[in-house]
């Protein structure tokens, strides 16, 4: 009896331990790099064993961050649009081998050689959308975004380069739409969301009351001022235009250890870097990087947008996940940094 409770307790030294290694790091890392606010959540097997915030989700009324906090999801959010387009190949309804210029007369004659796949694995040859061009502040229509990266000529031909492309994302929700007659973000939240128990995980809207929503912020010369404004619809595309709390991503990771939206053998198809035609190997799924961690596969993503960073790695054939969300610009703020780094507290990082 003595040894198992000198064991329980070791247990729970080691634990207490370990959590402060992650308190002691995190503080760390959001001192060097200026975060204002951070959230951090720990998952094992899908259950969380540490979910906590750090700092300030808003400087001007000093609001704490908290387990239930929504940031913005920048990047991350396209596993969430690939896990959608791979649930409608699921029902049918298109298949990867799908040329998607079907969906797009617009650019009859140019993406007829373009399949689904490239769209999802950033292998399209597709320039990105021209954002120094645009005017961010204007609600360009479906009909204009299309034409914007129609107008462009293409980089590469489709399946022999891998570029990321925001566009190609953008050009998926526009895809699901008129497949579909339905908004992506609504699909989103009725096969995806609410399944999962995301209560509070939604596209971003400004305008709407959201509980709980951080400030987004940006370095200066002169210090940290609030996020550039954009137009309401560059905010709802595909790319990565969700807001989603600590505990939304905990659901969420919970889901795929579960396989709950999607079979295991169509998950493992998603997290299977894409081959080019030349037979180079990417490092790129289908909305996921693939890397590894202390010999077990490591799929992973980062984000940013307006003021907001985001990164989440799963070790698909170990046990943990991370999940850090900040809000402060890319240009300072390295949450892949503090992820790996808590991800090495918890077992050795191997950098393939």
């Amino acid at each position: 009896m003595r040894f198992l409770a000198s064991l329980v307790l070791l247990v729970s030294v080691l634990g207490i331990a370990r959590a402060d290694a992650v308190d002691d790091l995190v503080s760390a890392e959001m001192k060097k790099q200026g975060i204002p606010g951070l959230s951090l959540v720990v998952l094992k097997d899908g259950k969380p064993v540490k979910t906590k915030g750090y700092g300030e989700a808003n400087l001007e009324h000093h609001v704490p961050v908290k387990p239930e906090t929504m940031f913005q999801s920048g990047s991350v959010g396209k596993q969430f649009t690939a896990t959608l387009v791979m649930m409608l190949v699921g029902d049918g309804k298109l298949t990867l081998d799908s040329a998607i210029g079907q969906w797009f007369p617009e650019a009859q004659g140019k993406w007829d050689k373009i399949l689904l796949r490239h769209l999802l694995s950033h292998t399209s040859g597709l320039p990105d959308m021209p954002y120094d061009k645009m005017d961010l502040r204007k609600d360009y229509t479906e009909a204009e975004l299309v034409m914007l990266m129609v107008s462009q000529p293409a980089v590469k031909p489709p399946g022999t380069e891998w570029r990321y492309n925001n566009g190609g994302y953008v050009m998926l929700g526009v895809l699901v739409h008129r497949l579909t007659g339905r908004f992506y973000g609504d699909l989103l939240k009725e096969r995806i969301f609410t399944p999962l128990g995301m209560t509070t995980a939604r596209v971003i809207s400004e305008r709407d009351i959201v509980p709980n929503r951080a400030s987004g912020y940006e370095m200066q010369t002169d210090g940290l001022k609030n996020q550039e404004w954009v137009s309401p619809v560059l905010n709802t595309t595909a790319d990565g235009s969700l807001y989603l709390s600590g505990l939304d991503y905990a659901k969420w990771d919970a889901g795929l250890r579960g396989a709950r939206l999607l079979k295991k053998s169509v998950l493992e198809q998603m997290w299977t870097p894409m081959k080019l035609a030349d037979g180079t190997v990417t490092k790129y799924g289908f909305g996921w990087q693939v890397a590894s961690h202390g010999g077990s596969r490591l799929i992973e993503h980062s984000g940013a947008w307006q003021g907001f960073t985001t990164y989440i790695g799963r070790m698909v054939d170990g046990h943990y996940s991370v999940i850090v969300l900040t809000n402060l610009d890319a240009g300072h703020s390295n949450p892949v940094k503090i992820g790996h780094g808590v991800l090495d507290i918890y077992g050795p990082r191997k950098t393939s």
